[in-house]
């Protein structure tokens, strides 16, 4: 089961997937809602948070969730202080009840990773690519457009047209035809 905790909050926000299974993980937290109670509505436990990146939008409510449910934070800097423990670039995470592979994704982030399941069924892709071929701004800092078109083809080259699930950090998730959504990115971020 994958459930956005942050479906239908108002406020300026990130998508926070909820992946039931063996490992119950929470992918970002979001910000500026009351994630915890969300999670407390759907599980009795997590197992971890894992994140995309560190952008506030993601992680502003890691402390909060990180305190109601004492579970450590995973994501690629440990340097950073809601970084745990870091996941390394092809590194194979448990989220759910699936093996997925990290991907480090730079080029919206230094530390932005995507996670593709091991079966190629699913995508966590935080803010590399979004629906229709949306892709994450670059002009923020640590943005350059030239690594995430990069990082764009990587995705394109290590997933392929089996995928049926592509979950983005902002907007709805892309169930029909997800890899043309990638594709449609890829495109657009040479272009625009």
């Amino acid at each position: 089961m994958i459930h956005n905790i942050a479906q239908g909050v108002q406020a300026f926000t990130s998508n926070a997937f909820l992946v039931a299974g063996d490992r119950t993980v929470l992918v970002d937290t979001g910000a500026n809602f009351d994630a915890v109670s969300h999670l407390q509505g759907d599980v009795d436990n997590l197992d971890a948070i894992v994140l995309t990146h560190t952008h506030p939008d993601h992680v502003g409510n890691v402390d909060a969730v990180r305190d109601a449910f004492d579970v450590d934070v995973w994501g690629f800097d440990a340097s950073h202080p809601m970084v745990d423990h870091a996941i390394a670039d092809d590194e194979e995470v448990e989220i759910g009840s699936r093996s997925y592979r990290a991907l480090h994704t730079p080029g919206h982030k230094n530390d932005h990773l995507c996670f593709l399941s091991s079966d190629g069924e699913v995508l966590f892709a935080g803010d590399l690519v979004f629906q229709n071929g949306g892709f994450g701004r670059t002009d923020l800092e640590e943005g350059n457009r030239d690594l995430l078109v990069e990082s764009i083809d990587r995705v394109l080259a290590t997933a392929d047209e089996s995928l049926g699930e592509l979950h983005v950090g902002h907007g709805p998730s892309v169930v029909d035809q997800p890899y043309r959504h990638i594709e449609q990115a890829a495109q657009a971020a040479r272009l625009y």
